[in-house]
């Protein structure tokens, strides 16, 4: 298995993943696939660090499609006890684990060309990214959105940080299953469609509107 490793080969995962780049995504936001994520890590350096789990679900037509969605464990080399107090994962326990390589075949195989979408995008994607580097391929191709800048988008709202906490607050998201990355995905969605509700209602809001940079400040 995963001989494509050993012999740092391009595996046909990875080859099967460029080729949906090939089809492009309708520059439609009530027809583009969005795919929310999250990851819990071992820590928050993003260069040492090392994913635990992998929570995603999609989103097409405003609805959060919850039969379209991925839950993955990993198996833990590293192990922070100090961490277990926010994301509950134990090094060992009951969840079924797969290795790092079979985790991220899994993902890049669930997100395809998908619109990917995290608060605070720039720490999964890295963490997703260092993951495949140690797997000798290349960065992820997809375009990404960070609520936390498109939220920053609303009226009155451009100088401020907001962490996941207080924007659920804010917009009355129950914060069900928090610091767990499939509960995390779940929330961000929900944190998402009611952005866009939100901007729809303030203008006439364009796909390309959702891909305007921004600052990148905080995990939280």
């Amino acid at each position: 298995m995963f001989s494509w490793f050993k012999y740092k080969k391009s595996p046909d995962f990875w080859k099967d993943y460029l080729e949906t780049f090939k089809t492009e995504q309708p520059k439609s936001i009530l027809n583009t696939r969005f795919v929310i994520f999250d990851t819990e890590t071992t820590g928050l350096d993003t260069s040492l660090d090392k994913i635990l789990s992998i929570g995603a679900i999609g989103v097409k037509n405003n609805i959060i499609d919850v039969a379209d969605s991925l839950e993955i464990y990993l198996k833990q080399e590293a192990f922070n006890a100090g961490t277990v107090e926010i994301h509950g994962i134990l090094k060992e326990g009951s969840l079924t684990k797969i290795s790092e390589a079979e985790a991220i075949e899994a993902f890049i195989n669930y997100i395809g060309n998908s619109v990917l979408i995290a608060h605070h995008t720039a720490f999964d994607i890295d963490m997703i990214n260092n993951a495949l580097k140690r797997l000798h391929l290349k960065k992820l191709k997809n375009k990404t959105i960070d609520t936390g800048i498109l939220y920053k988008k609303l009226e009155g709202k451009k100088d401020n940080h907001f962490s996941l906490d207080v924007l659920c607050k804010e917009l009355n998201i129950p914060q069900h299953d928090r610091h767990t990355a499939s509960g995390d995905a779940y929330i961000t969605a929900q944190l998402f469609l009611k952005i866009v509700s939100k901007l729809k209602q303030e203008r006439n809001l364009h796909y390309s509107d959702l891909f305007r940079n921004g600052d990148k400040k905080g995990l939280l």
